[in-house]
């Protein structure tokens, strides 16, 4: 299976937002990509008010999302903010492409190092796993990738390849951070996770919130980094040995390990 991770700079004006989905989709249609991955916040980015620009999943910019996905012929999986009908926001993906049309709401809110976003986003609540020509891919956001019991679900309900979209802030050892606990994940499921973040906006953009620091990266079964990208704007492409993946999954075996442990504290 080829993947692609657009690397991408979200600014604030969705409609331009959406041409990027565009270019960048119509790029990894052309280097033969099945699924393409794009950060946490592609509709508009961290840093202003989010209510203004959130719009629902039957809304002009999902749709565009969509037609931008049936023309180019790939999945697309996109980061956008939705009415959560409570005065805030949902942090959603959109998943659309050929036989996919589905969306995850952000399950873990972003409560940490200073910033609160549950003032202004509702949580999510139900794990979500597609199918992408025959491969079961779990989808997940940001801070998500702190809590390994969400991936441990996401591969007990057979996802195969695990995707995190993130806008990461930035900060001291935050980008070793990003990139330790995204193979972590992998690690821990033995399955693959591809880490799609947010291109590094410069300083003054980066001070408002948490808006990217890059390092978009995908690792094997076994936590080894298959392709990574650097700071700036960035499409990543690479294939994915998915009998490799299961094979690690069959020989390491913590999974089923993890099952028959569980049922052995359970027992009388």
């Amino acid at each position: 299976m080829r993947i692609a991770l657009a690397q991408i700079r979200s600014g604030t004006d969705p409609a331009a937002n959406l041409d990027l989905v565009e270019t960048f989709s119509r790029r990894a249609a052309d280097a033969g990509a099945a699924l393409v991955l794009f950060p946490e916040a592609t509709m508009c980015r961290f840093g202003v008010p989010l209510a203004p620009v959130a719009e629902p999943l039957d809304g002009r910019w999902a749709d565009g999302v969509r037609a931008v996905a049936q023309r180019c012929g790939v999945t697309v999986v996109a980061g956008m903010f939705r009415p959560s009908g409570d005065g805030r926001v949902t942090n959603t993906l959109i998943a659309t492409g050929p036989g996919v049309d589905a969306h995850y709401d952000k399950i873990h809110l972003y409560d940490a190092f200073g910033f609160t976003e549950s003032k202004t986003v509702a949580p999510g609540s139900e794990p979500t796993v597609i199918d992408v020509a025959g491969v079961k891919v779990g989808l997940t956001l940001c801070y998500d990738v702190r809590f390994p019991e969400l991936y441990l679900d996401l591969a007990d309900r057979g996802a195969q390849l695990i995707t995190v979209h993130a806008s990461w802030g930035t900060g001291p050892g935050k980008l070793d951070q990003w990139t330790l606990l995204a193979r972590a994940r992998a690690i821990d499921t033995t399955g693959i996770v591809a880490a799609v973040d947010q291109a590094y906006p410069g300083d003054e953009i980066a001070a408002l919130g948490p808006t990217g620091v890059g390092g978009s990266l995908v690792a094997s079964a076994t936590g080894e980094v298959i392709a990574a990208a650097g700071a700036e704007e960035e499409l990543v492409v690479t294939d994915l040995d998915l009998a490799a993946a299961a094979k690690a999954r069959e020989t390491i075996a913590v999974l089923g390990n993890r099952t028959q442990f569980a049922k052995a504290q359970s027992s009388p």
